[in-house]
């Protein structure tokens, strides 16, 4: 099986003309057949191609009325007839009300990305805060991912940047821990932290709990909104201080009103009306459309986020709008009121399932004056000029593509380029990383990692390790492609099939590699080996001494080729293959420190989890078990005498 083989993906910018989609009979056919059981109630249809890919999904308050205007096709878009040629069969899924439907629609779309629907492409969950409630001397700390852990959590904030510069003002002000309870359990004087006055030194006694407990209820007041009231407090214990001469009380709590002065600095814009909402305003151009979110909570403003959705160019901004909250919020809280420049599609429908999600009244708002609007005028002025630079970027992007094309001899657009390198030490915690590039610059939710598997592999043979790398990625690639061509004709599809669909979909245009003639010829190796042809390869090497702008690249049964130092398809090739480089790196020393961390106490016999956790919370770290003596290992909660007895002698075997 070779490239050629597998099934193109049709892009989204289609003719402009309404002549049918060839298929067009056999995809109505089809829409027909469903039709004939699809229930008259509200529910969720899928529209499946011949290989089980998800084409499409859409939700209904009537399925059959609504599934009924795809068999006709009047009013009906080139895009939409190209979809309905495509189709091969429908799966639907019935729910209660249409609220249920809008829900459940948005949840599939997420998971299943279907190139037919507007995609949410880059959703990352965003960072909070959280004052920790588990431990008698709580935490602040940044939390990103499932808000399951004990506390009290402030956010959403735009971005890592967003939260780390909060934090920093906020241990200023209110010097709460931030170090792990493993660590703290384990302190024996004061830490850096401490003597920087970024904690106030629970660890080792300097502070007593009430006046800890204070501080947390500060930093509780100020995250809550309730920051006026939290900095009249510090001014006046400032000023009571001064009054009875004790300058150095004073100047502290100077400080610390300077700290949360420089917290608000920061937020650039606030507005006393709006304590808890998201300003969201769209604004498209050339067929492509930027949404952007600010964050305002507890009346504060907590940063902004440009989002990018991929959708056809006949759609209109409500359209796009309404699909973007929708999965916008599927795995967020929404806020009590989100401001916007423009309703939405359906927009009643989405407060009512936003209500549904959250528990409580969500407000949907279009203000036409005062600071709102102003709010939402900013937001829209951010939307456009983030747009704006998208589109310059896009462009210089298609003609890298383009060029690097030409460059190669190779036929049409370059649509996945893939840049392989591989990582170790002497051989050690050898991995392979692969990284993906296209016309929206680097693929980052593609990158893929290969922990280096095969014992026979000599340690530090980097042509080895490349063809391991290699023969199990386009394995997986020829595996998924044979059972999609399998599934051809089968009336429904499993989650096995769409993942196979998703994989066969990968192939790339262009396969880089980071090194010379040798990886290259590992890599042909594998190639042939497997019969894989139409996958263009080519590798990069550095220049004598190493030197950056005299790079090489070789290609197979071609002379070598030596672009000008300033080329700007070189600097692009160089991009590339220093990503891949940073990615192995990055993933190797991941992969180290994991390795390190389990330390030598997963090879001591009877220790488990338990006792590990145990040892590691007393003493902090597996060198500080190692070095302990034995009357402090059998001190330990949960280790017996014989336990402690069988550690010593693991770490000193000398004695």
């Amino acid at each position: 099986m070779t490239k050629a083989d597998k099934p193109s993906a049709q892009p989204l910018d289609l003719p402009s003309d309404s002549r049918p989609a060839p298929g067009i009979n056999t995809g109505r056919e089809a829409i027909a057949k469903a039709l004939e059981t699809m229930p008259a109630a509200p529910g969720v249809y899928r529209m499946l191609a011949r290989d089980g890919e998800v084409l499409y999904v859409g939700k209904a308050k009537n399925l059959k009325n609504r599934v009924r205007n795809y068999a006709q096709s009047a009013g009906l878009n080139t895009r939409t007839l190209r979809m309905i040629a495509e189709t091969r069969a429908m799966e639907i899924v019935t729910t209660h009300t249409e609220v249920e439907a809008l829900l459940l629609e948005s949840n599939l779309i997420k998971r299943l990305r279907p190139r037919y629907n507007i995609l949410l492409r880059d959703d990352k969950s965003f960072p909070f805060i959280i004052i920790t409630g588990d431990h008698e001397w709580p935490q602040l700390a940044k939390h990103r991912g499932a808000r399951n852990r004990k506390g009290e959590y402030f956010g959403p904030f735009a971005s890592a940047s967003s939260v780390n510069r909060t934090l920093n003002s906020l241990q200023k002000a209110f010097p709460l821990r931030s170090c792990s309870d493993s660590i703290f359990a384990s302190r024996t004087r004061p830490c850096l932290q401490y003597q920087i006055r970024r904690c106030a030194g629970p660890c080792v006694g300097r502070i007593d709990k009430d006046s800890y407990r204070e501080l947390v209820a500060e930093a509780r007041d100020f995250l809550s909104g309730r920051s006026q009231q939290v900095q009249q407090g510090l001014s006046a214990k400032m000023e009571a201080a001064s009054a009875e001469l004790a300058f150095e009380t004073a100047a502290v709590f100077r400080d610390r009103l300077r700290a949360l002065a420089h917290v608000q600095a920061h937020q650039a814009i606030n507005v006393a009306s709006v304590a808890d909402a998201d300003v969201i305003a769209i604004h498209m151009e050339a067929g492509q459309s930027c949404i952007q979110v600010f964050f305002f909570r507890a009346g504060q403003n907590w940063g902004n986020r440009a989002y990018f959705p991929s959708h056809g160019r006949e759609l209109t901004p409500v359209e796009v709008l309404g699909a973007f909250m929708g999965q916008f919020y599927d795995d967020k809280p929404p806020p009590r009121e989100i401001l916007l420049n423009d309703w939405p599609e359906n927009h009643g429908l989405i407060a009512e399932a936003l209500s549904v999600k959250a528990g409580r009244k969500v407000r949907l708002h279009r203000p036409k004056r005062g600071r709102r609007r102003e709010l939402v005028n900013h937001a829209q002025t951010n939307a456009r000029e983030a747009l704006a630079r998208r589109l310059a970027e896009s462009a210089s992007q298609r003609r890298l593509l383009e060029s690097v094309a030409e460059l190669f001899a190779l036929d049409g657009p370059l649509r996945r380029i893939e840049v392989y390198d591989n990582s170790h030490i002497m051989g050690t915690d050898a991995i392979g990383a692969m990284i993906v590039a296209g016309p929206e610059g680097f693929q980052k939710n593609a990158y893929r990692k290969f922990n280096i598997k095969n014992e026979n592999i000599t340690p530090g043979d980097d042509y080895g390790m490349m063809r391991e790398v290699l023969h199990r990625r386009f394995t997986r690639l020829l595996k998924a492609q044979a059972a999609t061509d399998s599934a051809d004709g089968v009336d429904s599809v499993g989650a096995g099939d769409e993942e196979d669909a998703r994989v066969a979909g990968e192939w790339p245009d262009l396969v880089l590699i980071d090194g010379g003639l040798g990886q290259l010829s590992a890599v042909q190796e594998v190639f042939a080996d497997l019969g894989i042809t139409g996958v263009a390869l080519a590798a990069i090497a550095k220049g004598p001494d190493r030197n950056a702008g005299l790079e090489r690249i070789h290609l197979p049964d071609k002379p070598e080729i030596l672009l000008p130092p300033r080329s700007p398809v070189l600097y692009f090739l160089q991009r590339l293959r220093d990503e891949s480089h940073r990615f192995a790196i990055g993933t190797h020393r991941a992969r180290r420190a994991k390795r390190m961390d389990r330390s030598a106490l997963d090879s001591i016999a009877g220790i488990g989890p338990g006792r590990k956790r145990a040892l590691l919370n007393h003493f902090g770290s597996a060198r500080a078990v190692a070095t302990a003596g034995l009357p402090d290992l059998d001190s330990v909660h949960g280790i017996s005498k014989a336990v402690a007895q069988k550690i010593y002698d693991f770490f000193h075997p000398e004695d």
